[in-house]
């Protein structure tokens, strides 16, 4: 047929407009298939709560992954199977046989351009704002393709089931934690985000994963109160302790039988001191420090710390004994140490001098107490030691070498070198540490 008389015949707009609206249709499958799955959902409930309905239809449309991508694919692929097919028929009777050729080029280029990159890099830098806004529109033509997507549903899951794979509808690609996880790392490796806000966050989020017997103060550094001594004597100690709070023990460590308040002690010593009616002050040799001393509370050592956090707020105290499960004492946990594994370490000007667990030296490498805990190691120097076998450096060292080292031995795993620069009995209490 002659170009020119095609031009002036009114099939050929007809066909031309259904190709350019066909093109629309298909631009916007994938603009839509693009911002529906890279929305996120915690801004998608935010805009929700914010009383948007576009918002809030599209986080019910991610809610079912399979659904909703086979019915935007189904519609996407019609629109260019079919603006395909007409093409081919407007160039063949344009062009003649060429016209197959031409129809083939040309709609490439139409569909790469208009149909996938345009609307997947406008929808990829405004995921859900486009999302909220092609919402109800994906909506319906889900609803409308409902059948067909079940029957490709079906086959596609019988093909996978003879591979041995089984689809759950319910799961998600990415659990919520892991999610939170891989946005921070990416913030802060891209500047984003403070490497002291990544590990409040993701503090936070480890309370529930970890338990008390990980951060616990062990029973061989707590400080004790003997109930037989002298009251002159446990006064003296209260007053040269930094803690405010001591357990009380009872012939020996292990039975403790209350807990002693600093402010208790010396209300009630003060109240003894003083005769209400002038005359001399009554002795303190028969005071009984368990008359002001509270019942001591105890818990297990496999408690989370989400949970014992949960504990101390309803109990309305922050001090805990941690026991085994045979009930023998195994150290001390407060809300203090859980709320130090969020935001880091604590200090006030009644804390202890001490050397602080981890120095850097002049040549880089790295002076950790033995008794320091993986994780703060991690969080102080960026490195990925495992922490599944032990909780602190020492016990790490020991779970790898499958001996106690003695000073002096120098080994290599996970990529660092340990040379353990002092030991105390069975204990490794100084280490050099630097990666290989």
């Amino acid at each position: 047929m002659d170009p020119v008389t095609s031009f002036s015949d009114s099939s050929f707009w007809i066909t031309a407009v259904a190709i350019l609206f066909l093109l629309v249709c298909s631009g916007f499958f994938s603009g839509s298939e693009t911002a529906l799955t890279a929305a996120s959902r915690g801004k998608l409930r935010a805009s929700a709560d914010r009383k948007s309905k576009g918002a809030e239809l599209a986080l019910k449309l991610k809610e079912d992954d399979e659904k909703l991508i086979g019915g935007i694919l189904l519609g996407n692929n019609l629109a260019n199977i079919l603006a395909t097919s007409l093409a081919t028929a407007l160039f063949t009777r344009l062009f003649g046989d060429g016209g197959v050729a031409l129809a083939t080029l040309v709609m490439t280029l139409l569909v790469l351009i208009f149909a996938e990159v345009l609307p997947k890099t406008y929808a990829i830098n405004k995921p859900e704002a486009t999302a909220s806004a092609a919402s109800r529109v994906v909506n319906v033509v889900i609803t409308v393709l409902a059948p067909a997507v079940a029957a490709v549903r079906l086959i596609v899951r019988g093909v996978l089931r003879i591979f041995g794979m089984r689809i759950d509808p319910d799961s998600q690609v990415l659990a919520v934690r892991e999610e939170i996880e891989g946005a921070l790392s990416i913030g802060h490796s891209e500047g984003a985000v403070e490497k002291e806000e990544r590990d409040r966050i993701l503090g936070a989020l480890d309370l529930g994963e970890r338990t008390v017997e990980e951060i616990m103060l062990h029973r061989r550094q707590i400080e004790m109160i003997d109930a037989a001594a002298p009251p002159q004597d446990v006064l003296e100690q209260c007053l040269r302790s930094a803690y405010t709070r001591l357990p009380v023990f009872r012939d020996r460590q292990e039975n403790i039988v209350g807990v002693i308040h600093a402010k208790d002690l010396l209300r009630a010593m003060y109240a003894r001191s003083r005769d209400p009616e002038g005359g001399a002050a009554v002795p303190l040799d028969d005071f009984n420090i368990l008359d002001v001393a509270m019942t001591p509370y105890f818990v297990p050592e496999t408690t989370t710390l989400d949970d014992q956090m949960r504990q101390f707020l309803r109990r309305h105290t922050h001090f805990a004994l941690v026991v085994d499960e045979y009930g023998s004492l195994q150290g001390l946990i407060t809300l203090e140490d859980i709320l130090e594994e969020i935001v880091g370490e604590i200090t006030d000007e009644f804390d202890i001098d001490a050397e602080h667990p981890l120095r850097r030296t002049e040549a880089g490498d790295y002076v950790v107490d033995g008794g320091m805990t993986i994780r703060d190691l991690n969080r102080a120097t960026d490195w990925q030691l495992p922490d599944e076998e032990a909780n602190t450096v020492a016990g790490l060292v020991i779970h790898e070498a499958q001996m106690i080292p003695t000073q002096g031995q120098v080994f290599v795993f996970h990529g660092f070198r340990f040379e353990v620069l002092q030991r105390k009995d069975n204990r490794i209490t100084r280490m050099r540490i630097r990666p290989v």
